[in-house]
C-alpha cells in the first residue's frame, strides 16, 4: 500500500498573509477551491496531481521554538541561507558553491 502526499501544512496566525508570501516565493498561485482564501485558510496547489500542495491554517497559538519541518529550495552541494516568512517559519535557499 502506498500513500499520496497532498500538502505541507503551516499553522499560522494569518493564513492569507503567509499563503501570499509562499505564493510569491514558489511562484504559484493561491487557489480558491475548496474555499476562497482568508485569514483562516489558504492553499497553494491543492488538487494538482503533478505538484505538492501547501495549506495555511489559522491556529490560536504562536510559534514557540525552531521548526521541526522546513522547506529547502535547492539540492545538495549548495551554500545555504536560512530565511523566515512573516510569522518566523524558517526556510532555506541554496546557491552553488563558488
Amino acid at each position: 500500500m502506498s500513500l499520496t502526499f497532498e500538502a505541507v501544512t503551516f499553522d499560522c496566525a494569518d493564513a492569507l498573509a503567509v499563503g501570499q508570501f509562499w505564493s510569491a516565493v514558489l511562484d504559484r498561485p493561491i487557489v480558491t477551491i475548496p474555499m476562497p482564501p482568508s485569514a483562516f485558510f489558504a492553499s497553494i496547489g491543492i488538487g494538482d496531481p503533478t505538484r505538492n500542495g501547501f495549506m495555511f491554517i489559522r491556529v490560536p497559538e504562536g510559534k514557540a521554538v525552531k521548526n521541526r519541518v522546513h522547506l529547502d529550495k535547492a539540492e545538495y552541494g549548495m551554500t545555504w541561507t536560512t530565511l523566515a516568512d512573516p510569522e518566523g517559519n524558517e526556510f532555506c535557499i541554496g546557491s552553488p558553491h563558488r
